[in-house]
């Protein structure tokens, strides 16, 4: 499928470009489910192809709370 393409790999830019800038995060920190649940509801109310989707998943992890994560 390749929505499921487009999803995995803005996901995963997404998620490399923000532990690159916060290398305290560790790989499994549970930010990366969030993403991917955020990133999957942005998908299904507007189609986006994966260097978009990627930029709104970067920006949505800014958002997060430290403490809450």
């Amino acid at each position: 499928m390749v929505d499921d393409v487009v999803l995995k790999s803005a996901a995963e830019t997404a998620w490399t470009v923000y532990r690159a800038r916060n290398p305290e995060v560790g790989a499994r920190d549970s930010r990366r489910c969030l993403l991917e649940r955020h990133l999957h509801r942005r998908w299904e109310e507007r189609e986006s192809d994966t260097e978009e989707l990627a930029s709104f998943g970067i920006a949505y992890l800014q958002r997060l709370p430290r403490d809450e994560c």
